[in-house]
């Protein structure tokens, strides 16, 4: 199935450009039908923009809605080439995004507040009340940072965040950074504006703006840069290294402790019963079952993972929930000149909004940055099979790095969460048996990462 609503020849090329795109989700299936959805001129003219929603049907029976912006020229200059999507008797359809000539028209378009044929942009509160103003002479590149979403930086000023893969409702990760930006946090880059419209009849997220967190680091690089100076030295400690990372873990636990206060101020929270805890375990159940029926190298540990989720489901004592990061580990963390930067709150993007934004344990948040400690360590030996003694390296510098993001945490939090120990031990095995089948369908060898933990903490 074919549909030729949008430009001509759209619908044919996506067939065959889509799969390519590292952001498109049904990667392994065949698709069978492709249909225009919707499709905005932003910009007419040559070149014209215009912004698409394609509905895409793959051969398990899945569908998906994606958002594309489309650059459409009678001449494609020499710069574009990598860009092409297809062509139509003597016209070039690309993919605008690459195109800085049509990307300042997305700044344009949020600087005004206009809203074209249902596609609306968006200033936030800062813009409309004047302590912000766009630049709309910044001119943009695409990062090459982005898996599931595509963003546009705009010179150093400004961060388009183009969600690629669209859900129904607002996307939580404009949704949280409001909330944290109206309690004024600390901790993100402000949101600038947005680009919503309707899908199905209901409203949805097409893209955030954002203020860009220049000459920054990613937490993956620092802690990664940390291990390998580790590995460096032949008789050094991990807190004897120049390049040792405690000191920015703590800071970083600080940071986490301080978001996780923002929400419950900005968005609520309750203490949650048995039955809540119940559920939770049976969730980690349904995962672990799941996982098992793939990973056959999960087996030996099923009763001692199962018997962690039944500690939870056995719990009695009130349980504190709200809104939390959903995703959080190393790469979703800046460090700035002056502090750490929380990115993404989009949450899980496998998993449906109403989960994304259901109250949950901050435990989970920090179950998955002491998972992020474990992957910077170990993921180097993945790559050294035979220097086993850096094995014990690898167990020193986590240890240290995860004790000094807990103690900032509980600093900063007002309790430690080394001492819920029933409820962090449950989701680090949780979060390990998500690993476990990513890995097994990504990077067989990266296995043992979680697996080495799985058996650590299950055994």
């Amino acid at each position: 199935m074919i549909s030729q609503h949008g430009p001509p020849g759209l619908s044919v090329a996506l067939i065959e450009w889509l799969p390519a795109q590292r952001w498109y989700a049904g990667k392994g299936r065949q698709i069978t039908a492709v249909e225009v959805t919707s499709s905005v001129t932003l910009l007419a003219g040559d070149p014209e923009m215009h912004h698409v929603v394609a509905r895409v049907e793959a051969s398990d029976s899945s569908v998906a809605h994606y958002q594309l912006l489309v650059g459409v020229r009678s001449q494609m200059p020499d710069r574009l080439d990598h860009a092409g999507i297809g062509t139509r008797k003597d016209r070039f359809i690309y993919d605008a995004t690459q195109d800085t000539e049509l990307t300042a028209v997305l700044l344009e378009r949020l600087a005004g507040g206009a809203t074209v044929k249902g596609v609306r942009f968006v200033p936030e509160r800062p813009v409309r009340e004047g302590t912000a103003e766009l630049d709309t002479s910044q001119t943009s590149r695409v990062s090459s940072a982005e898996q599931s979403n595509t963003s546009l930086i705009y010179g150093e000023a400004y961060i388009l965040k183009l969600f690629r893969r669209l859900s129904l409702g607002l996307n939580p990760d404009l949704e949280v950074h409001r909330a944290l930006a109206s309690v004024g946090c600390a901790y993100i880059a402000r949101p600038l504006g947005a680009i919503e419209g309707e899908l199905a009849g209901e409203l949805v997220t097409y893209a955030m703006l954002q203020e860009y967190v220049a000459n920054a680091a990613d937490g993956w690089h620092m802690a990664s840069t940390s291990v390998r100076d580790l590995y460096a030295e032949g008789d050094l400690h991990a807190d004897e290294v120049g390049g040792d990372f405690a000191g920015e873990a703590h800071r970083l636990g600080v940071a986490t402790a301080a978001v996780h206060n923002d929400l419950a101020d900005a968005l609520g929270s309750h203490q949650a019963g048995p039955e809540e805890s119940r559920s939770t375990a049976q969730q980690m159940r349904d995962r672990l079952a799941a996982a098992l029926t793939v990973v056959p190298e999960l087996l030996p540990y099923a009763e001692g993972l199962r018997a962690a989720y039944d500690e939870v489901a056995g719990l009695t004592e009130p349980v504190h929930v709200q809104r939390v990061h959903g995703d959080f580990h190393l790469g979703q963390v800046l460090r700035s000149m002056t502090g750490w930067v929380v990115l993404d709150f989009e949450g899980e993007p496998t998993r449906p909004f109403t989960e994304r934004r259901a109250p949950m344990s901050p435990l989970r948040d920090i179950a998955g940055m002491l998972r992020s400690f474990d992957y910077a360590s170990r993921h180097l030996l993945a790559d050294r099979p035979g220097e086993t003694h850096l094995e014990y390296r690898a167990n020193e510098w986590t240890e240290r790095n995860r004790d000094a993001f807990c103690t900032g945490y509980a600093e900063a939090a007002g309790f430690d969460p080394r001492k819920r120990a029933t409820l962090l031990r449950a989701f680090e095995l949780d979060k390990a048996v998500y690993e476990v089948m990513y890995e097994t369908r990504n990077r067989p060898s990266w296995l043992p990462i979680p697996l080495t933990a799985i058996a650590r903490l299950a055994g």
